[in-house]
C-alpha cells in the first residue's frame, strides 16, 4: 500500500512465515522457508527461499523479487520518458541477470544486475534518443538508486 505523506511516500507489507513444521527453528533443516507477503488491496506473493538455501524451487524467492523490481522500475521509466519525448514503443522485454555472492562466513550480497531491455519502437528517427533514454531511465528508476551494487543496462532497439 502506498500511502502520500508531507515528506515523501510511503509503502507497507505485511510479512508471515509460514515454514513452522511443528517445531519451529529447533533445528536448520527442520523449518520450511516460504512466506506470505500481504499487500493492501493487491493480494497476496507467496514466496520462499532460494533452493540453495532450503527453498522451494517453485517459487518467487526474495532474490527473484529484488531483480524483478529493477526490470520493472526500469521499464515502467523508460515508458514514461518515451512517451513524454514521442517515442512510440509498442513492445518491451526484458531478460535481467542478477549475480549474489555468498561469503565464506554465510553472508551474501549482490554484486551487479544487468538489464536487457529489447524494444520495440515506430520511426527509425528515433533510434538515438530512444537508446539515450535509458541512461536517463537508469537514473530515474528510484529502486536502481537504493541499491548499493551497479544496475547496468545493455538495451537492444528495434526500430519498425
Amino acid at each position: 500500500m502506498i500511502t502520500k505523506r508531507e515528506h515523501g511516500h510511503h509503502y507497507q507489507a505485511s510479512l508471515s512465515w509460514e515454514g513452522n513444521l511443528g517445531t519451529g527453528t529447533s533445528s536448520y533443516s527442520g523449518y520450511g522457508r516460504n512466506f506470505r507477503i500481504r499487500l493492501a488491496g493487491k493480494g497476496d506473493l507467496v514466496g520462499s527461499a532460494d533452493p540453495a538455501f532450503r527453498g522451494d524451487p517453485d517459487k518467487p524467492n526474495p532474490e527473484d523479487l529484488l531483480v524483478a523490481a529493477l526490470s520493472s522500475c526500469h521499464m515502467l521509466s523508460y515508458l514514461a520518458l518515451c512517451a513524454r519525448r514521442g517515442i512510440a514503443v509498442v513492445a518491451y522485454e526484458d531478460e535481467a541477470l542478477g549475480t549474489m555472492v555468498v561469503t565464506p562466513e554465510g553472508g551474501g550480497r549482490f554484486t551487479e544486475v544487468t538489464l536487457q531491455p529489447k524494444v520495440s519502437i515506430l520511426g527509425e528517427e528515433h533510434r538515438s534518443l530512444a537508446m539515450a533514454l535509458h541512461d536517463q531511465a537508469a537514473k530515474e528508476c528510484f529502486i536502481a538508486a537504493s541499491c548499493a551494487f551497479p544496475v547496468r543496462h545493455a538495451p537492444i532497439i528495434t526500430c519498425l
